[in-house]
């Protein structure tokens, strides 16, 4: 597999949701394409021996979302090849017909979540954008999946998904068939409130608050001259509450750009600061929380009155006379009461019931809002009959059942106030996240030569790229930048989970909302809003969090009969006790004395319909992944979703890369062996010149020794100049320097190009593989030129990693392409017994499979280029957060800190949150085959039990609320015991 396959697995800026973190230092970073790579996947194809065909796959984000694509379709028998390319929404597949046809490709690709379908190569329609929209007022899975099928319904939408525990939905589609706008009248449409949240990546907004009288003219200009920015997107004013908000490209213009120009506007009479409210999903939030318990608060206001008067005060001697004082024939005061307390409730506080109910019946489908609208409404009618025949008859005696309504709503608010609150703490992590940048920064102006002339704190909020800022000790980074001057150490641990603070000198790069120990920093600000590494990591936890495990889909398969069957046992329950009551199939004893046998047989059927609760089913899954990926987010462990999680607690053989994964990472060149007449500074700079643009860290190690071997620098001594460099993945690189060709890598890349190879050459190798040394040939001209040696030492904690999974009953196995003499002895060092050396990346993936053709779910742990064709290929991939750009995009799983011990804590994590998942699946399941039966009635006949209406709508509220409290409990995870005794450099790590 070639590099130009991984072009594929890019994710352009416009469509960017993971997070890519650079080697040095450890945070995220813009896409790149490595030196090299060419954006077309040539495949050469036998003529007869297999189809081609091409699918359009919708929905992929990002290079994990093609992962899941080619794992899906290459499982299948009868494929040969999958070439899946998320630039450009595709899925070139060679197969034979004759074993699988281009049907069952399509299902395997949408049973791994994506849509699919066949499409003609000439297609070239890639035009795609993501935007993310606030949903209000969904209360169960039924709601969510109304949302996103109705989306998915409108025409140039790719993907749609709809997340309940975050009200949220991200919708890929293409803007020049169809609007944000347009999206959010069709969420409205389907009757839910629909509030803008982003419409691509890399894309700010900003509010500002306008001081002085805005009227038409001024509008219009102050408009007109944002308008002329460069980077521009939206603006909207608001005049009623002198609000104007900006959205615009943050590495085009910036908010001290609209102040200046907002105040120069209509002759400097207006002046503009930030709007005081943040805005976001948290003031959504708060504001779900504050109306749910406002209707509460009224609902139990006017509730209590009628629990009052139909089961306390009847029993109090004096009051139940007054009570029973008769208005117009049987029709009491009591009664009378009970009807006008109870009728504004059912009506106006209970409204949100009939709307949820209309809109969902409307759209075709049915939610917990109709259950609620059904059992309420039968208890209120009910006792209206109640009313109505009391008034107009002498002697007529009846039970009413306005309490159950009341009574029932009120509980029921107070279970969505009990769920909102507790669904909010579930995306705490994303709040701290972002709560890590500081309100304020020090900016300075600088003269032509870099002098300060003066600073001034600003809002961190008005700091634009390019932007030089102060940092003084203590102080957080307000933005990510590049140090300019001064030394200090950061504190990165709140980004990377690392307690160590990180030393920082010039030329190096930090991260906003890290914290400064000590000394003075002035930086040179490179990213700001959603380009920062804070922002990318908040949406690749957003993103996580939007995306359903696979074990969600039991739960919206059943959530789509749910209530329909719910509503069919509740009229059965009613007809069975009314039937058997008219045909005097039990005892007139078990009637209570305030009732009659229609009226026992009403309650039985309204606890069945109220009991049942189809939104615990539906938070089961979501609300533990969120807590999930939220606490790995915490401890420097990023996981790409509900997928991921769900593969990697069921990981049982590991595949380790060698370089930067088990050994340190920054080999050192320790000799170096002459094998032709020059001189040694002559000789380093033919190898620096041509190893200066290899990502490989032995090339950077070479290059770092030949600047000191050598003697130069870039500026008075540069190195020659490289020409047709070509990098040999796997094997090493070669270029032409000074007119001479050179060659730098391994034994088979000599070989392969007929180069001989010495004898003294292959003593000097062989020493070096003794000592755990990776030997390097330098060939000019076809000649070898000297052997160099590079020592990469184990890492300190990776023997005790391996053999805690060991004693975990998962099986280590290293793959690497170096050569095998260092393999073997870093693989006794580790303690790893199966060992495959010179491996080519495509020999890595192909050793993945092989593991899980033996029946291994496989997680592979890498950190290089070569390395992303078996992080793909395995059920699990683990990138090093140290690696390069292109391994962590193809990984699941991001080990931000770069330590061996982080895997242990993502296996643990993921059986932890899947532990959790499947408990709360026994309480959702296990709570409505246990509670409806009881609803029903069927102790009844031996304990004379019974659920009034009024408890079952409690019991249902609390079953919510229970599975939300039982996934935050994941927010007390530690990390496993075993690692509390790590022993790295004879320090413990507690």
């Amino acid at each position: 597999m070639g590099r130009s396959k991984f072009e594929a697995w890019k994710c352009m800026n416009k469509f960017q949701c993971c997070v890519n973190l650079s080697p040095q230092p450890h945070y995220p970073s813009m896409t790149r394409y490595p030196k090299g790579t060419k954006k077309e996947v040539v495949v050469v194809e036998k003529p007869g021996s297999e189809s081609k065909a091409v699918f359009s796959v919708m929905g992929m984000t990002c290079s994990a979302c093609a992962g899941f694509v080619e794992k899906a379709i290459k499982h299948l028998p009868g494929i040969r090849e999958a070439f899946v390319d998320v630039l450009n929404d595709k899925a070139l597949v060679l197969y034979h017909p004759a074993m699988v046809n281009k049907e069952r490709i399509c299902e395997a690709i949408e049973d791994a979540g994506f849509e699919s379908k066949p499409i003609d190569e000439e297609s070239n329609d890639t035009s795609s954008q993501i935007c993310r929209i606030h949903i209000k007022g969904m209360t169960c899975t039924s709601c969510s999946s109304t949302v996103e099928s109705a989306l998915q319904t409108i025409h140039g939408v790719q993907k749609a998904r709809v997340a309940l525990a975050t009200e949220e939905a991200e919708i890929c589609y293409d803007p020049n068939i169809v609007s944000h706008n347009q999206l959010m009248e069709t969420i409205g449409d389907v009757g839910f409130e629909a509030i803008l949240i982003s419409t691509g990546e890399h894309i700010s907004k900003i509010e500002f608050k306008i001081v002085g009288i805005l009227n038409e003219q001024s509008i219009s200009a102050i408009e007109h001259s944002l308008k002329a920015l460069a980077g521009v997107e939206i603006i909207d004013i608001y005049p009623h509450i002198n609000k104007i908000t900006i959205t615009y490209k943050p590495y085009m213009t910036g908010p001290r750009t609209f102040i200046q120009v907002i105040e120069s506007t209509g002759s400097a009479c207006f002046r503009a600061v930030i709007f005081p409210n943040k805005g976001g999903r948290e003031t959504h939030r708060q504001e779900e929380i504050k109306r749910y318990f406002k209707f509460f608060i009224w609902s139990l206001a006017l509730t209590i009155p009628v629990f009052l008067t139909s089961m306390v005060l009847m029993y109090i001697p004096g009051v139940k006379h007054v009570l029973d004082m008769k208005v117009v024939n049987m029709l009491n005061i009591g009664l009378l009461l009970r009807w006008e307390f109870c009728t504004p409730v059912q009506f106006i506080i209970g409204m949100r019931f009939y709307i949820g109910s209309y809109k969902a019946l409307r759209n075709g489908s049915a939610n917990m809002d109709v259950l609620v609208a059904l059992g309420t409404n039968a208890a209120y009618f009910y006792s209206v009959y109640v009313v109505a025949r009391a008034a107009f008859s002498k002697d007529f005696k009846g039970s009413d059942f306005f309490e159950t309504s009341a009574m029932l709503i009120s509980f029921i608010l107070l279970g969505k106030y009990l769920e909102v609150l507790a669904k909010g703490k579930t995306s705490q992590a994303i709040a701290k996240l972002m709560d890590l940048t500081p309100d304020t920064a020090t900016l300075l102006t600088q003269d032509d030569e870099g002098n300060v002339i003066s600073e001034q704190q600003i809002d961190s909020r008005l700091v634009h790229k390019n932007d030089v800022i102060k940092i003084v000790p203590g102080a957080k980074v307000a933005s990510d930048g590049l140090v300019i001057w001064g030394k200090s150490h950061i504190n990165e641990s709140m980004i990377t989970g690392e307690a160590t603070p990180v030393a920082k000198r010039e030329g190096d790069m930090v991260i906003g909302g890290t914290v400064n120990e000590n000394g003075v920093l002035h930086v040179k600000v490179t990213r700001v809003g959603s380009e920062s590494a804070l922002s990318q990591i908040v949406r690749l936890v957003e993103s996580a969090q939007m995306a359903k495990a696979p074990v969600q889909k039991l739960a919206d398969h059943i959530s789509k009969y749910f209530v329909p069957l719910v509503i069919l046992l509740s009229i059965s329950t009613w007809f069975s006790w009314f039937l058997a009551g008219q045909l005097h199939a039990y005892p007139k004893s078990w009637i209570p004395s305030s009732m009659n046998s229609f009226e026992l047989a009403l309650q039985f059927g309204i606890s069945v319909m109220v009991i049942a609760c189809p939104c615990a089913l539906g938070l089961a899954t979501p609300t533990a992944v969120m807590v999930g990926t939220g606490v790995g987010a915490t401890q420097g462990v990023l996981i790409k979703g509900g997928k991921a999680l769900e593969s990697a607690h069921k990981v049982n053989c590991i595949v380790f890369d060698k370089t930067g994964t088990l050994t340190v990472g920054k080999p050192v060149v320790v000799a170096t062996k002459l094998f032709k007449n020059m001189s040694l500074q002559d000789f380093y700079q033919f190898v620096a010149a041509a190893e200066v643009n290899s990502e490989h860290p032995i090339g950077k190690a070479i290059v770092e020794h030949a600047k000191k071997t050598a003697e130069y620098n870039e500026q008075n001594h540069p190195l020659p100049e490289a020409s047709h460099f070509v990098s040999v993945s796997g094997h090493g690189v070669r270029a032409i320097v000074k007119n001479k060709e050179i060659m730098v890598g391994n034994k088979k890349l000599m070989l392969d190009h007929n180069i001989g190879i010495s004898v003294d050459a292959v003593e000097m190798l062989a020493e070096a593989e003794n000592r755990a040394q990776t030997g390097i040939l330098v060939s000019l001209d076809g000649e070898i030129a000297g052997v160099l040696a590079v020592s990469d030492p184990l890492k300190p904690d990776a023997k005790q990693i391996i053999s805690i999974l060991n004693s975990m009953k998962i099986r280590s196995i290293m793959v690497t392409g170096d050569n095998w003499g260092t393999a073997n002895s870093i693989a006794r060092q580790a303690g790893i017994e199966t060992v495959i050396a010179e491996a080519q990346p495509e020999a890595k993936a192909i050793k993945v499979k092989d593991l899980q053709s033996s029946g291994y779910t496989v997680a592979m742990v890498g950190d290089g280029i070569n390395d992303s064709p078996a992080l793909v290929a395995a059920d699990v991939g683990m990138a090093i957060g140290a690696g390069t750009d292109i391994a962590i995009e193809a990984a699941d799983i991001v080990l931000m800190k770069s330590n061996l011990e982080d895997i242990i804590i993502a296996i643990d994590l993921a059986k932890k949150t899947f532990s959790r998942i499947g408990l709360n699946y026994i309480w959702a399941l296990g709570y409505n085959l246990l509670a409806i039966p009881i609803a029903a009635g069927v102790l009844y006949p031996f304990t004379r039990f019974r659920l009034p209406p009024w408890i079952a709508g409690a019991a249902m509220a609390a079953s919510s609320v229970t599975v939300v409290c039982s996934s935050l409990l994941l927010k007390n995870y530690k990390r496993p015991k075993m690692l509390d005794n790590l022993d790295i450099n004879g320090i413990k790590i507690g």
